[in-house]
């Protein structure tokens, strides 16, 4: 009676099979064990070794792309902002290129992730692959769990998403004066997540990009320096109307002010009558971001012009004349 041996004693086939791992080990090391186990200690440890090696190989080169399409050219626009929109106002003068290069990082940031998440995503389906496990169940868990941290972080990825498209749309970025909702004032850094800015008081204010629902920027394109300035009721309107035409003209074409303005200012008239006098409207087509300046500089201009003029304020109304 024989008795039947735990493992097999006739040798593999494989080692009869020209050009197989299994065979070049049975040659190496004359045991048929690991003639008949080289597919998993040779063959599935070099298929998984050239799988990470292409992955982080491919994961470099893009990185390396993306950083050359966002680096830094001076005053020309990076090579990755050139296909999209820019809405940049040239009055933010070397705010500008600091303005290119953060949107170029942030978007290069972005591309940077999506990259990595799909090269070692396909690495992980692939390894998983060569091991021979069962993806199904791994895909399905995966999909709850995102599921639920979908459900868990919907703002923070609604807040990423928003940066994105803010971002690609160069809505607004670092040099902007805007009107957020939340808060208001001028633009210091740009992120996915959170947009941050200095109000007038110095204040700094972090807003969640997910929650602007309007924006409102006084820094694209051109803006417009309106001026009303009051006058005494018993003021002759068209001769206060002339003179704030005349000094508002000479104002705007001499320096400094002329370098800000756009176009010709425009008298529109009387905006409205009060109790205490009559409102004057002027207004003046700059450039973005300077209508304050020009505002400042115009009522300090008119208000002396009116004052030699003898054109009377409506708190001189008001006030005992001196000496009284």
């Amino acid at each position: 009676m024989t008795t039947a041996l735990p493992f097999p004693t006739d040798p593999p086939a494989c080692i009869r099979a020209d050009g197989t791992w299994c065979q070049q080990v049975f040659k190496l090391t004359h045991n048929e064990w690991l003639a008949a186990s080289a597919d998993w200690l040779v063959a599935k440890p070099l298929r998984i070794l050239m799988i990470l090696v292409i992955a982080f190989v491919v994961r470099l080169l893009a990185r390396r792309l993306i950083d050359r399409l966002t680096r830094d050219t001076g005053d020309k626009t990076p090579t990755l902002l050139r296909p999209l929109k820019e809405r940049a106002p040239q009055a933010l003068g070397v705010l500008v290129s600091e303005r290119r290069n953060q949107r170029a990082r942030t978007i290069g940031s972005v591309l940077k992730s999506i990259i990595s998440f799909v090269v070692f995503g396909l690495t992980f389906i692939l390894v998983l692959g060569e091991l021979g496990l069962n993806l199904a169940p791994i895909v399905a868990s995966a999909g709850i769990v995102g599921v639920a941290i979908g459900f868990g972080a919907q703002n923070l990825v609604k807040d990423f998403l928003s940066g994105i498209f803010m971002v690609l749309e160069d809505q607004y970025g670092v040099g902007d004066v805007v009107d957020v909702g939340p808060a208001s004032g001028t633009i210091e850094a740009v992120g996915l997540r959170v947009t941050t800015l200095r109000d007038v008081n110095g204040t700094v204010w972090y807003v969640r990009n997910g929650e602007i629902l309007r924006v409102g920027n006084s820094s694209q394109g051109f803006a417009v320096a309106v001026l009303d300035l009051p006058v005494a009721h018993g003021t002759e309107v068209d001769r206060a109307i002339e003179i704030l035409g005349r000094v508002a003209g000479e104002a705007t074409t001499t320096e400094p002010v002329s370098a800000d303005v756009l176009e010709p200012a425009e008298v529109l008239g009387v905006e409205k009558i009060t109790s205490e006098g009559v409102m004057l409207r002027l207004t003046v087509k700059v450039r973005p971001g300077r209508q304050w300046a020009v505002q400042r500089a115009l009522r300090a201009k008119i208000m002396n012009g009116f004052e030699e003029a003898g054109i009377e304020h409506p708190i001189a109304r008001l006030l005992p004349p001196p000496g009284a």
